[in-house]
């Protein structure tokens, strides 16, 4: 079935809606403005139970169909929080918060799925329960790990768990998708070096952390063209290189590394952490320093099942009438992770046309997006749940 009717009719509506958590921007778990417009709309959609506080500040709406033959229950997940960017779009809607914008679309991804919790409360065509998922704090804050901790799976009974996320460059209303590892595990790692300070003026009576230093940068890069077989996939950046001086002419007794480890294999992944730690602790002392590492584990790889990720591919192309694509292996993390590591699901893409990648400031949700993404709720839940 294509674009619903119904949702077609409320596009502007349902884009006024997004437009207004764009200029009101929510870090992490610090969401209740978009946690409370959330709420109230869904108990104005006349969803069966709206349930505030889970995994802090996250949402759950409970819409049960005409019937409940099969008792099965589908999750479907949006993200609420923005990010710590300083907005460029010059948009009308833009955030009215300093130092804050929906620079990644979880503004988009809120509209649409409470347009769809609209549709399915008011038509309630399947047999079923759809449980409609607003989470806080995707963005490093691991909201979605939250949100499972506090029982989310075991109080609303769900069975299987569907996310959604734009996709600048892919087509306005076009969807992609793969199965297995889609997002990739996001680890962090510090490196402190510590050395001897002294006068720049004499380095010999110095150990030179920031020399030290540089070499690690420069051999951490042997993980992924060493050590890593080179059809894997792994990226090791260091993103932060500071010293404990600021001066001209002082060699600073301590130098700090931080940066990021991606991978879409477990056994990479371990590599990755092992290799991380040696190649900097090995390549200080070959210079009479010490380097101290600490490696934090965070969203694990991102996988989504193979027969749920047909589904929800057949899905899609019942909404555009076109095939759905093979989305690409990304690297960046999806905290959606968590909740595909406890229920079978599938997330997909949704196309936001041509228009500045998420997490830059020029970035903007294509609100013509709006229709194909609440569609593609709907037809998931009524199609997975046929009313029969």
């Amino acid at each position: 079935m294509p674009i619903r009717n119904r949702i077609a009719e409320w596009h502007d509506e349902i884009a006024c809606w997004r437009r207004d958590l764009h200029a009101h921007p929510e870090l992490l778990f610090d969401t209740h403005r978009t946690a409370g417009i959330v709420a109230d709309k869904l108990s104005a959609f006349g969803c069966d139970a709206v349930v505030t506080g889970i995994g802090r500040t996250g949402v759950v709406g409970v819409i049960r169909g005409r019937t409940d033959r099969s008792g099965r229950v589908i999750g479907l997940r949006a993200d609420m929080d923005a990010l710590p960017i300083v907005e460029a779009t010059g948009a009308a809607h833009a955030s009215t918060v300093p130092g804050r914008m929906h620079a990644c679309g979880h503004d988009g991804h809120t509209a649409m799925l409470l347009g769809a919790a609209r549709y399915l409360a008011e038509t309630r065509n399947f047999d079923g329960t759809a449980v409609v998922i607003f989470q806080p704090a995707e963005e490093g804050g691991g909201g979605g790990r939250e949100m499972v901790d506090d029982g989310l799976m075991e109080r609303f009974a769900i069975d299987e768990v569907y996310g959604m996320h734009n996709m600048p460059g892919l087509p306005v209303g076009q969807f992609a998708i793969r199965p297995g590892p889609f997002f990739a595990a996001a680890d962090e790692f510090a490196i402190t070096v510590t050395g001897k300070g002294g006068h720049a003026a004499k380095p010999h009576d110095a150990i030179d952390t920031t020399l030290v230093a540089s070499h690690i940068v420069i051999a951490l890069q042997s993980i992924a063209s060493r050590n890593v077989d080179p059809v894997g996939e792994v990226v090791v950046s260091v993103t932060s290189f500071r010293t404990g001086s600021d001066a001209h002419n002082v060699i600073p007794e301590t130098v700090r590394l931080r940066g990021t480890v991606r991978s879409h294999d477990a056994a990479i992944r371990d590599l990755a952490e092992r290799r991380l730690a040696e190649i900097a602790g090995h390549t200080a002392a070959a210079f009479g320093a010490r380097a101290e590492t600490v490696y934090e584990r965070g969203y694990p790889v991102m996988v989504n099942a193979a027969a749920e990720t047909e589904f929800a591919a057949r899905v899609a192309e019942r909404v555009t009438g076109a095939p759905t694509a093979a989305a690409p292996l990304i690297m960046g993390g999806e905290d959606f992770a968590f909740m595909l590591d406890a229920r079978p699901g599938a997330y997909i893409l949704v196309g936001n046309g041509d228009t500045a990648m998420v997490h830059h400031p020029a970035y903007d949700f294509n609100d013509a997006a709006i229709p194909a993404g609440c569609s593609f709720w709907a037809e998931l839940v009524e199609a997975r749940l046929p009313a029969g």
